[in-house]
């Protein structure tokens, strides 16, 4: 397992599973430009899921905060993924009413071809 940390956020990268790239998001995602940090780190995971073959999991369930600038960044990846053909599985906790209307929104980008998924699952002690 990799953590990289970027101000008060942490995305840890698990590669331990073979033909999966999983990413637990933790922490708040505050900084005025996340692209400048998070573009490098997505090119490289996108690089490892292509290369590797690998499908990716982003897991929102432990992050407390993103800002509007995160926001933007997380759909251009979305959209990045999709135009790679790289399969991405997203997991939030939907007992965080903020994730919850970010997420279901994100529900646009499941065009039923499996390159997108998006599911609500329950995190214990996340209940906020």
């Amino acid at each position: 397992m990799t953590r990289s940390v970027f101000g008060d956020l942490t995305i840890d990268l698990d590669d331990g599973t073979v033909g999966l790239l999983r990413l637990d998001w933790s922490g708040k995602s505050n900084h005025r430009q996340p692209d400048t940090v998070l573009a490098p780190f997505f090119a490289d995971v996108t690089s490892r899921a292509v290369s590797g073959q690998r499908a990716l999991e982003m897991h929102f369930e432990q992050l407390e905060f993103f800002n509007s600038s995160t926001i933007t960044a997380i759909i251009q990846y979305v959209k990045e993924l999709r135009d790679r053909k790289v399969k991405l599985t997203v997991s939030f906790d939907a007992r965080h009413r903020w994730q919850k209307i970010f997420f279901d929104a994100l529900c646009i980008f499941d065009k039923g071809d499996g390159l997108f998924t998006i599911q609500s699952v329950a995190h214990s002690g996340a209940g906020k």
